[in-house]
């Protein structure tokens, strides 16, 4: 039996592995091909049904997908935006919400707004793994992708919240306003304070015990687990828990993690998150016949009408929101319209735009229960979750096509910008090889004239930072530049894969010792990732 499960497991992998390399070879992204592919395997006759486990995707797949998200948040950017994206995060969640539960209850017959502020919860938050995924290979201003992947973040925190609220409301029969604000900063403020804690608590751990880097790969990937369990534990926020505590370590990881330790646990994320991600969206997809099974009490067309109506409202929600958080306060404040430069109209549309649901949505509609605590039917569950699976369609599958076109007919840049990210880099490179030449003279300078190898390596600095000084120049116009770095990473490129190719030559010849050549073989890897760079994910 066992055997059977095994050879399903590699199967279900090597079938997402393939879909995953034609969605690349159609240049389509990959959540949106899976979802697709989902939708068209689930169709086949006598495909077996399979239904999300909700605890599944709460507790296995989102502590690390958010430890991930959050570990590599630049804290920067998330700072300079964290007006918008807390205004997104929780002001457009709380305010969607509304308008789905009143929307739904007048439109859907029975529905009741407590019911309605439960379907509000579960479709309000944008997805993480969505945006981040169908964006990374689109030109795209940073400062929407950093708003954006900031307001992904946090806010399946707030929806989350407002999504237990209601389902205690439709269960009890009755909500507190008071106690739910009261409670609500309770989750909040508690689900942070364990992150922190637990954050500090590893860092601690990691940099006073003796480990090594497979030791602090499994750390890093016990904790994110670790913060969620424990916030939910005391009834907290263990998203909030998860967001905290991968911030804060991210930022002193330079403390705690050699630098092996963050080459390999940096790869062992990367195939980790990957993989979640692929088996999450080709779920969605294959969620079909158990969504439509349930559809009892309505027709497909009625389920499909609200499901348009209530999804164009949300999107449309959005675009007001967005478009307001922009331009109200400079309506209100003429001293900012003096100093702030008026903003692009183009960024609140592709902000809302690029807002598409995912897996956490689905996830939270299939944990409500099927029953109440008195053993009747939980009512309308159905029409809850045919709803949320047809707005993750239009929004994902919908959305996510049209955005590369309406990117296109927009021609948004990143004209904006301080310093050209390239530009930064050499700058950056020339200070740390000024630091790095001062050392010598300040402390090796007489060492350097006994020892040619420490002079080597001064001379090596000096002839790099005279490198630095061309790139500098050549800079001065781009497209020379751009012209530049195109013909030396290619001429350089095929350097290396010459020496790769003479290291081969000679491990047939089984001169040298099989674990220096792979050693050698390792640092040209190293040498040709530093040419190509290395895009993580």
């Amino acid at each position: 039996m066992i055997h059977n499960y095994v050879i399903i497991s590699i199967a279900v992998l090597l079938s997402v592995m393939i879909l995953v390399m034609i969605g690349q070879k159609l240049k389509v992204a990959y959540p949106i091909f899976l979802v697709i592919a989902g939708l068209l395997i689930s169709l086949i006759p006598g495909m077996p049904h399979i239904e999300i486990e909700p605890d599944l995707v709460f507790l296995i797949f989102l502590p690390p997908i958010l430890f991930e998200a959050a570990w590599f948040t630049s804290w920067q950017d998330f700072h300079k935006w964290r007006k918008q994206i807390f205004s997104m995060a929780f002001g457009l969640v709380f305010l969607t919400s509304i308008v789905v539960a009143y929307l739904s209850s007048s439109i859907i017959p029975g529905l009741t707004v407590a019911m309605g502020f439960l379907l509000g919860g579960v479709n309000s938050p944008p997805d993480a793994v969505a945006a981040t995924s169908v964006l990374k290979h689109m030109k795209i201003p940073k400062k929407i992708t950093s708003i954006l992947e900031g307001e992904s973040l946090i806010n399946d925190a707030s929806s989350l919240i407002v999504f237990k609220f209601a389902l205690a409301a439709v269960i009890s029969g009755q909500f507190i306003f008071g106690e739910a604000v009261k409670d609500f900063f309770t989750m909040a403020i508690g689900g942070i304070a364990i992150g922190v804690g637990s954050g500090l608590l590893f860092g601690a751990l990691l940099r006073i015990i003796p480990s090594n880097s497979n030791i602090d790969t499994i750390i890093t990937l016990i904790v994110p687990y670790i913060m969620y369990v424990g916030a939910e534990h005391f009834h907290f926020s263990g998203v909030l828990s998860v967001v905290a505590g991968g911030l804060l370590m991210s930022y002193n990881s330079h403390c705690y993690l050699s630098h092996t330790s963050r080459i390999q646990s940096g790869n062992v994320w990367s195939v980790l998150i990957f993989l979640m991600n692929t088996i999450i969206f080709i779920l969605i997809g294959l969620e079909l016949p158990v969504v439509v099974e349930g559809m009892k009490d309505y027709t497909i067309s009625e389920g499909i009408f609200y499901s348009i109506v209530i999804g164009g409202a949300i999107i449309f929600t959005r675009i007001l929101y967005s478009y307001a958080v922009m331009y109200f306060p400079r309506l209100c404040s003429k001293e900012l319209r003096l100093k702030v430069p008026k903003p692009d109209w183009r960024e609140p549309f592709i902000i809302s735009f690029a807002a598409m649901r995912g897996v956490v949505s689905l996830a939270a509609a299939l944990s409500i229960p099927a029953f109440l605590p008195n053993g009747e039917a939980f009512p309308h569950r159905n029409i809850i979750l045919f709803v949320t699976f047809v707005i993750i369609l239009i929004t994902l599958v919908g959305q996510g096509l049209l955005l590369a076109p309406i990117l296109k007919f927009l021609k948004i840049d990143d004209a904006g910008s301080e310093l050209p990210e390239e530009k930064q880099e050499v700058i950056l490179m020339r200070k740390l090889k000024e630091t790095a030449l001062q050392k010598l003279d300040d402390d090796f300078s007489e060492l350097a004239g006994k020892n040619s190898l420490v002079q080597h390596q001064k001379h090596k600095l000096e002839n790099e930072m005279m490198m630095m000084a061309d790139k500098v120049q050549c800079m001065a116009t781009t497209g020379d530049y751009v012209t530049a770095m195109n013909e030396n990473k290619d001429v350089m490129r095929q350097i290396i894969q010459a020496q790769r190719n003479e290291l081969h030559r000679l491990k047939r010849e089984k001169i040298f010792d099989d674990h220096v050549m792979r050693t050698i073989e390792m640092q040209l890897d190293f040498d040709e990732a530093k040419i190509t760079g290395f895009a993580h994910g």
